[in-house]
C-alpha cells in the first residue's frame, strides 16, 4: 500500500486475464465485497452491491428491499483496462464525492491490479468518516480497508475464473 495525505493505493495480482479480472471485480461485485457495517453502507444483511447498469453513467448500488444507496457514478468503463468511479460513505453529504480509479495490468501469468482511492483533500478534517483522524490516517485506514476488500477480490478471482 502506498499513500499521501489525499489517495490511498493498493495493488494485487489475480492469475486470470485482464478481461476476466475486470469482469469479476465489475459483474460478481458483490460476492467478493466483504459484507458487515465495516464495508456496506445500509448494513443489511441481504443487500446486493453492484454495478448498473454496467458502463459508463452507470452507478455502483447498494440495494436491499426497502432501500437503494447510490456509492457513485461510474466515469470511466474500459473492459479490461481500467474502471474509474466516484465513492461516498453513507454518511457523506450530497456532492461529498471521493474517486477510485482500478487498473488491470497484463502481467506475466495474469494481471496486476492498482487501485487508488483519492480525493481525500476535499473532505473536511472534522467529517465523521474521519473518525477524528488527520489526513495521512485516515488515508491509511482506508489503505488498510481497500487491502482487505481487494484480498477478498483476489481470492474469488482464483476460485471464479479457475480453469
Amino acid at each position: 500500500m502506498t499513500r499521501s495525505a489525499d489517495r490511498a493505493r493498493v495493488t494485487t495480482f489475480v492469475a486470470v486475464s485482464p478481461l476476466d479480472a475486470f469482469e469479476v471485480f465489475t459483474q460478481e461485485t458483490d460476492l467478493w465485497w466483504a459484507r458487515g457495517p465495516r464495508y456496506r453502507g445500509l448494513h443489511a444483511p441481504q443487500g446486493v452491491l453492484r454495478f448498473d447498469p454496467p458502463g459508463p453513467g452507470g452507478r455502483l448500488l447498494e440495494t436491499s428491499d426497502t432501500e437503494v444507496f447510490e456509492v457513485g457514478r461510474v466515469l470511466v468503463w474500459e473492459p479490461g483496462a481500467r474502471l474509474v468511479f466516484q465513492w461516498r460513505a453513507s454518511n457523506f453529504a450530497p456532492g461529498e464525492l471521493t474517486e477510485v480509479e482500478v487498473r488491470f495490468e497484463s502481467s506475466f501469468g495474469g494481471t496486476r491490479v492498482v487501485l487508488e482511492h483519492r480525493g481525500w483533500d476535499a473532505i473536511r478534517a472534522d467529517h465523521p468518516v474521519r473518525h477524528g483522524e488527520d489526513g495521512a490516517a485516515t488515508v491509511g485506514r482506508m489503505g488498510r480497508w481497500w487491502g482487505d476488500l481487494v484480498t477478498g477480490f483476489r481470492l474469488h478471482a482464483a476460485r471464479s475464473r479457475a480453469g
